[in-house]
């Protein structure tokens, strides 16, 4: 599933391709991925509109329309957004004021296309953790004392922080020398300040290089990101690590396959 970074790389990359651009036509082909409201409505209702702004939330893309309302895009498992479009896979595309058509694929379905009034009020929005650019340190830490659970399944809880998944979750406590399976509250001061720290550079330095591509993720144009060749422990079970030499291990948590080094990230609880 695309993160955070793979999630602002995309708006980023839109912002500079259909921003202000008018929905001359929405071609349907295939409905169940468009959840609000019913596909004929939401195609009448927006062809005709203009994009006037791109957010993001969590790894919710958000596309702010000339009549005040929100087409929200979730991509889930395998979702993308290309463009040119035109190609097989479409599930919907829409064919933009000269020309260009932008694609949203998805080889699953699972999917989110919504048109809403107020995107704030989606429930699972309602139910989002703060963004980790919007966290201080000492915020981060307050966080952290009030949980029992894992910290790894922690960092994936949406309701605790947005955007981060398996991917990076991995990464970051790689980084951070922080052991999976360590209890949040667990932590000391030290690392606490090192995992936050991680946090932050991990996700902007995955921006910087648009994202992850290892499953379906590609950029807008189609390209795969770059920051996977800088990915440490994610995907590279038996593999020696690159600081150690000991083979990554792989373990399940939460349902979840999670990456680590036994020897960088001890256990020692």
């Amino acid at each position: 599933m695309p993160e955070l970074p793979e999630v602002e790389t995309i708006k980023t990359d839109l912002q500079k391709i259909i921003l202000g651009k008018k929905i001359i036509q929405v071609n349907i082909y295939n409905p169940k991925v468009i959840r609000e409201p019913l596909p004929a409505i939401f195609k009448k209702s927006l062809e005709g509109l203009s994009i006037k702004r791109i957010l993001r939330r969590g790894k919710l893309l958000i596309l702010e329309l000339s009549n005040g309302k929100f087409l929200t895009m979730h991509l889930k498992m395998t979702g993308q957004l290309v463009t040119p479009g035109g190609g097989k896979s479409s599930r919907v595309a829409f064919v933009l004021d000269g020309g260009r058509i932008l694609d949203f694929n998805d080889q699953r379905l699972f999917g989110e296309l919504r048109l809403v009034s107020d995107w704030k009020k989606l429930e699972f929005v309602q139910r989002l953790g703060p963004e980790p650019f919007d966290l201080t340190s000492v915020d981060f830490k307050d966080m952290l004392l009030k949980r029992k659970t894992e910290i790894k399944p922690l960092l994936l809880d949406q309701s605790f922080i947005s955007g981060i998944g398996n991917i990076y979750a991995a990464e970051i406590l790689f980084r951070a020398k922080i052991n999976p399976q360590r209890l949040a509250r667990s932590l000391v001061k030290k690392e606490q300040l090192l995992l936050y720290q991680e946090i932050q550079k991990v996700l902007k330095s995955a921006i910087k290089y648009g994202g992850s591509s290892v499953d379906d993720y590609v950029r807008v144009s189609g390209k795969n990101g770059d920051y996977a060749r800088f990915h440490r422990v994610y995907g590279r079970e038996g593999k020696p690590c690159f600081v150690c030499a000991s083979p990554i291990k792989r373990i399940a948590q939460g349902g979840r396959g999670t990456y680590f080094c036994p020897r960088c990230q001890p256990r020692t609880f």
